[in-house]
């Protein structure tokens, strides 16, 4: 446990430290909007009629939607070969195991991956996932949406016109915090992430990038049927 603690100092001090970071936070808050109001005037690219694999055999990406206009699609990394995929992956998608709110807005949220489909389904059940997965192993989809074989992850959020679908946005790296709820609760503790790279004070504990976050085998102790 590290000794090194943040300044103690009187309720009258703290307040005012605390107001002037809240209207930094604020002014971030209203960015977020202003960046989500643009992403909304985004223009669109008209995609082909790709057919990836799931659950139940074949199905055209318009078949993804599952009736919906909206679809935003996590591309998993995938190893071929290797009994536990990436980590981070895992970890990230382990969060969604209640999806239905997205019913409301017309949206659905899926992995598709590069996975074989029996091999992805098969991963799925051994960290005790809880999203529907798809398979773009036989298709050229995930190579034209910016997660290729031996690539790495991405988000893509697509637009469905009947059977017409269109490709709205995208990113990959950091991006894809915004989409978490473990990164923003780790950014309020006093310590942070604990991460080398951080900009902590002096004597903060700081540790390797990545050393804290739960490997693929411990999501599926801690989520997996354990078998």
């Amino acid at each position: 446990m590290t000794s090194a603690l943040p300044p103690v100092v009187d309720a009258g001090t703290w307040q005012r430290q605390l107001d002037a970071l809240r209207a930094r936070e604020k002014a971030a808050t209203r960015e977020l909007d202003a960046i989500a109001a643009q992403r909304r005037r985004l223009p669109m690219v008209r995609m082909p009629d790709y057919t990836l694999a799931g659950e139940e055999g074949p199905v055209r990406l318009a078949g993804v939607f599952g009736g919906r206009s909206q679809l935003i699609v996590y591309n998993h990394m995938w190893f071929p070969g290797e009994q536990w995929q990436c980590p981070g992956c895992t970890g990230f998608t382990s969060q969604f195991t209640r999806l239905e709110f997205l019913d409301s807005y017309d949206a659905r949220f899926v992995i598709v991956t590069q996975g074989p489909i029996g091999e992805a389904l098969a991963y799925k059940r051994r960290v005790g996932n809880q999203m529907t997965w798809y398979s773009t192993a036989d298709s050229s989809f995930g190579s034209d949406v910016g997660a290729p074989p031996g690539g790495g992850f991405a988000v893509n959020v697509f637009l469905r016109d009947g059977d017409t679908v269109y490709r709205t946005w995208h990113t990959n790296g950091r991006g894809t915090e915004q989409l978490s709820h473990s990164f923003p609760l780790i950014d309020l503790l006093p310590y942070g992430r604990q991460e080398e790279w951080q900009d902590s004070p002096q004597g903060w504990p700081q540790s390797p990038t990545y050393s804290r976050w739960a490997g693929s085998q411990d999501i599926a102790a801690a989520y997996g049927p354990g078998d």
